[in-house]
């Protein structure tokens, strides 16, 4: 049986509606092709950062923190708390015993030398006053008295002498008068010794009666009294204090310092303070005196370290708190650089934060000369040894080996690795290092 023939139309037909199917398939096909490219350049952008990122900083630019060399003063201190006395002061106290019958003056009193301060209830010491003067003019009729019977003592004696030489009396009468004269002289002279003893007497009670009145020893300003008027006071065991008197145109700083700073204190060098609420004004002396004998508080050791300032305006007053510094060396108008740009020359060359913790700087540059990083214009680092001179525990001065204006590297960036920088080598920054700390 023959096959069926198609007809040509109906071919035509479908070859017709075929196309549209197939150009739907090109497109699934080719059409997404440039949103794949897109993703995968994206994709490898992407990775190339991360790599960048994560595991290429071992030969990325290495960032740098860098400050400027400047012209300052800097000091090299050792600090302290202390506390403000009057140098000059005195505690006014009584001698007898009493009522406080006056108080004259009150706290903050400017006086003088000699000023009536206070007066004690003068009664007692009065009387007694009164009974040794009327007890003196006794002794002295009563020596009168035996002056007179001593002269008429010796007239007799004479008489007697005189008689025995004519015969005209007996011994007796002679021995007689010769004792009645030494009884009469004794007595005599036993009055002499009453009349010393009751001047003595008086002289005492005087005393006691002058000691009713206090007055001033030294010319100042009452600072403080601890007795009132109408107290009774009792001098008998230990002389009772009434006020104390103080020279405030020059006050004394006792400043407590550590045991392990004392060695580095010398008398005579500078040192200052500031008090609280002062402006930050600071006064300024020099060490006069560090006592032998420490105090110790809570297990530490402290000396005192005394020095003198004056205060003619008396803005400085008792009991103040001072904030003291005692200047171990200073420079003026010195090129500084920050601590942290510093490193020991014996160590290897770049090997940064070398210095150990709390290591001193004072000691491990004791020698004067010392490491950095300098960072030129080109951009690159690159190492110098220079001196340096005075050093505390932020800044050192470098004598010679660097000028002002120049920058030098105190740190890396924190994403930068720890590339140690050889000397002579260029390290280049990264647009961190412009932004670097002054």
């Amino acid at each position: 049986m023959a096959p069926e023939t198609e007809n040509p139309d109906a071919v035509k037909d479908r070859r017709a509606g075929s196309a549209p199917q197939r150009a739907r398939a090109l497109w699934l096909r080719f059409g997404r092709l440039p949103l794949v490219l897109v993703a995968c350049a994206l994709l490898a952008a992407g990775g190339y950062y991360a790599w960048r990122t994560w595991f290429g900083q071992g030969t990325a630019a290495v960032g740098f923190i860098t400050a400027v060399a400047e012209r300052g003063n800097l000091e090299d201190t050792i600090t302290a708390t202390g506390t403000l006395q009057p140098k000059d002061f005195v505690d006014v106290g009584t001698q007898v015993s009493g009522q406080l019958k006056k108080l004259l003056v009150d706290v903050g009193a400017v006086v003088k030398a000699g000023q009536l301060l206070a007066e004690i209830d003068p009664s007692v010491y009065q009387a007694k006053v009164d009974g040794d003067r009327a007890q003196l003019l006794n002794q002295r009729a009563q020596l009168a008295d035996k002056q007179a019977q001593l002269v008429l003592a010796e007239l007799q004696f004479t008489r007697q002498q005189n008689l025995t030489r004519e015969d005209a009396t007996t011994t007796d009468a002679l021995q007689s008068a010769e004792a009645a004269r030494q009884s009469a002289r004794a007595q005599v002279n036993s009055l002499k010794a009453q009349l010393q003893q009751t001047e003595s007497a008086l002289r005492g009670d005087e005393a006691n009666l002058g000691y009713t009145k206090i007055y001033a020893p030294i010319a100042g300003t009452v600072v403080s009294q601890t007795a009132k008027q109408g107290q009774t006071l009792n001098a008998n065991q230990q002389a009772p204090i009434v006020m104390r008197i103080a020279d405030l145109s020059t006050m004394t700083v006792q400043a407590q310092v550590s045991e392990a700073d004392v060695p580095k204190l010398h008398v005579g060098m500078d040192v200052y303070f500031t008090t609280l609420g002062g402006d930050n004004r600071r006064y300024y002396g020099k060490l006069r005196q560090i006592p032998p004998t420490p105090t110790v508080v809570n297990n530490v050791v402290l000396y005192d370290a005394l020095f003198d300032v004056a205060n003619p305006n008396q803005a400085l007053m008792t009991q103040m708190t001072a904030q003291v510094f005692f200047v171990v060396s200073s420079s003026k108008d010195a090129v500084l650089v920050p601590l942290a740009a510093l490193r020991p020359v014996a160590s290897e060359a770049g090997s940064r934060g070398s210095r150990g913790a709390g290591v001193d700087p004072r000691t491990q540059f004791a020698k004067g000369d010392a490491r950095l990083s300098v960072v030129g214009a080109d951009g690159k680092a690159v190492d110098r040894v220079v001196k340096i001179g005075v050093m505390n525990r932020i800044s050192a001065q470098i004598v010679s080996g660097l000028e002002p204006g120049e920058k030098v590297v105190i740190g890396a960036t924190a994403s930068a690795p720890a590339a140690p920088a050889q000397t002579g080598s260029a390290l280049v920054p990264n647009a961190a290092s412009g932004r670097g700390r002054p």
